[in-house]
């Protein structure tokens, strides 16, 4: 499942830019499979009416209640959003939340595979955002109602059944695992050989975003943890040290044994690691004036697997999920960003680039 190399006879602005929206207009042809927790993310929206004489707290007057996709569900969206094809596994309660979050599913997500289950409680992460008429809606508080994680084993093992025969048509597979159980490094190994036995003169990338066990997933083609989840796991703290990112970079190339490691760093931009290859380091696009980061990191790894099941460098792919992540966080929720935001993003990048060739020099 070799992916192409990331290091490109540096190509001149105009190529790099053509290369990128190339690899765009491919995405509608791409079909990817979404596996992973599905968690019903509610944002319950209010006007501040006064403070409240009971206790030291604002009154907010209801105004709406929205309920989207996170987890898998949002890298799912994304999947769909960029305009790719996206067939989506997990499993959702027989309730009014699993319902509302199976009705907010992007059009172009294929749910025949989503579960509906009697004695599973769909997990909800309600977000309470209050504001006033000259004032941008601001997160005061966020409830989160998790059904019985970890799930018991046998979920895991009859989803790796349902799984085999879907991964047939799929140029990419992503596994999202919030801790709920239903990803396990054995499905993801399963899934794994699946993928090698299909024999396909195209790689087929394996991707894997994990909240809490990153180095339990092993062999997989990459993943795409935040900085936060790397120190956590490794039990350190990079902040603005250099040094301390390498380290931590190489660490997890080795200890995952994957082709790259992609680390995201908010408004530090990403880092791209790869074996016997110098780090590549992708500065932030757009404004680190972010409005909110709900949901960025499915959005990352839905461009970063899309781009690669389209033939892109792990480097070409680093870029487009760096633009898809600079354009989500501007957006309040759980957002989605389209393939026209995506290619206006690189179209405009480039530009400024040509503008400021002549003064300080063409980059590479």
């Amino acid at each position: 499942m070799l992916i192409a190399r990331s290091v490109h006879p540096l190509p001149g602005e105009a190529e790099r830019r053509e290369r990128l929206l190339g690899l765009v207009d491919r995405f509608s042809s791409r079909r990817i499979l979404v596996v992973g927790d599905l968690i019903a993310d509610e944002f319950i929206y209010g006007d501040v009416a006064r403070v409240s004489r009971e206790a030291p707290v604002l009154i907010l007057k209801y105004d709406t209640t929205e309920i989207v996709g996170g987890g898998a569900a949002n890298a799912a969206n994304n999947v769909a959003a960029l305009g790719g094809r996206s067939r989506l596994v997990g499993i959702v309660g027989d309730d009014v939340e699993g319902r509302r979050l199976i009705g907010s599913f992007h059009r172009g997500v294929e749910r025949t595979h989503v579960i509906r289950s009697r004695g599973y409680r769909t997990p909800v992460k309600t977000r309470i955002l209050a504001g006033g008429v000259h004032a941008a809606r601001q997160q005061v508080v966020r409830i989160d109602r998790e059904t019985e994680w970890p799930l018991h084993e046998s979920v895991g093992r009859a989803l790796a059944k349902k799984i085999a025969p879907t991964i047939d048509a799929c140029d990419a597979v992503l596994l999202s695992d919030y801790g709920s159980g239903l990803v396990t490094p054995a499905l993801a190994a399963s899934v794994r050989k699946a993928v090698e036995r299909r024999g396909r003169r195209r790689p087929v990338p394996v991707l894997i975003d994990s909240r809490y066990r990153l180095l339990d997933y092993r062999g997989l083609t990459t993943c795409t943890p935040n900085e936060s989840e790397v120190e956590q796991v490794l039990g350190i703290y990079i902040n603005d040290d250099a040094g301390a990112l390498e380290r931590a970079g190489r660490r997890l190339l080795a200890r995952t044994a994957m082709q790259a490691v992609l680390i995201t760093r908010g408004s530090r931009g990403m880092a791209l690691f790869q074996p016997n290859q110098p780090t590549i380091h992708v500065p932030i696009f757009g404004s680190d004036e972010v409005a909110d980061v709900t949901g960025a990191g499915d959005t990352v790894i839905a461009t970063f697997g899309l781009a690669l099941a389209a033939g892109a460098s792990f480097f070409e792919a680093a870029r487009l999920a760096n633009y898809a992540g600079g354009l989500v966080v501007m957006k309040r929720g759980t957002a989605t960003v389209s393939a026209r935001e995506l290619a206006d993003a690189i179209t405009t990048d480039h530009e400024a680039t040509d503008e400021l060739a002549p003064a300080q020099g063409r980059r590479p």
